[in-house]
């Protein structure tokens, strides 16, 4: 049997990107546990920092920038888990 691939939607994508970034991370991590490839996590990215979604918190001794989720971010995240427990009934 062949397992069917299902694509994630916009809001998945969101979701999953918004609740890696919660403890802080780097763009390099975000993308590979989000499983993006490096074009559209960029553009997912840029969005949610438009978005006031995701900020960048400065970077870590190595020089890297750090992301991590800003306080809209994290209030969204709760109304959509929330929405969700809705409607997986």
């Amino acid at each position: 049997m062949e397992k069917t691939r299902c694509r994630r939607s916009h809001i998945e994508v969101i979701c999953d990107i918004l609740n890696e970034a919660l403890g802080g991370a780097n763009k390099t991590r975000l993308m590979y546990n989000c499983n993006l490839n490096f074009i559209r996590f960029d553009r997912y990215l840029q969005e949610l920092l438009r978005a006031g979604l995701i900020e960048c918190v400065g970077s870590n001794p190595e020089g890297v920038i750090l992301y991590k989720t800003s306080k809209r971010g994290r209030e969204l995240l709760k109304v959509l888990r929330k929405a969700s427990e809705f409607l997986s009934i």
